[in-house]
């Protein structure tokens, strides 16, 4: 297995444990509330992570039968809208418990971990394409993109937290949330 999947793998992991156990913490009103400046409620940031972990299985697996990663489009090379991806996967559990969603979230996340763990180094360090409205275009190498998307649970969780305000002073939440990955996100993304 590729040294740099390792790490993308052991940080996953790391983070979706501390994610889950947040999300799980949560009471059903917590869980419920809008988030402001999105169309989402708390809990579907739980179902988008819980469900994305699919596409990116199927991205992976392409580098592995030998193909590239190109996130404007699908694994199968068809026109690909990944917030309108996002916005119709989290429609459709948004009457699902906390847990279930974390049901289908594991099972998910198993099997990436799995297409993780078969990419070489050399598959790991080839170029994607990652364009959408949101975020702008560019390319850069597989690995790179893997080591920001390990922070991918804790970025969502301060999302979250823009509804949780009395969650702000929890000491483990503000450490978690103190890195350069998720504070330059949660910059980028206030404009």
């Amino acid at each position: 297995m590729s040294e740099a999947m390792q790490q993308v793998i052991t940080g996953i992991k790391d983070n979706r444990e501390r994610f889950e156990a947040f999300c799980l913490s949560l009471s059903e009103e917590e869980s419920i509330r809008a988030v402001p400046d999105s169309t989402w409620v708390v809990k579907d940031f739980a179902a988008h992570l819980g469900t994305l972990d699919t596409t990116l299985t199927k991205y992976l697996e392409n580098v592995i039968a030998g193909g590239q990663v190109d996130m404007t489009k699908t694994a199968d090379g068809a026109p690909f809208d990944l917030d309108a991806w996002n916005d119709e996967e989290v429609a459709e559990r948004r009457e699902w418990s906390m847990e279930r969603v974390f049901e289908e979230a594991r099972v998910n996340r198993a099997r990436l971990i799995e297409t993780m763990d078969r990419l070489t180094d050399e598959q790991a360090s080839r170029n994607m394409h990652f364009s959408d409205p949101k975020r702008g275009a560019a390319d850069f190498p597989l690995k790179l993109f893997l080591t920001g998307w390990t922070q991918h649970d804790p970025i969502h969780a301060a999302d979250m937290m823009k509804a949780l305000p009395e969650r702000a002073s929890d000491a483990a939440l503000q450490a978690w949330f103190a890195n350069p990955f998720v504070t330059g996100y949660q910059t980028a993304m206030q404009g």
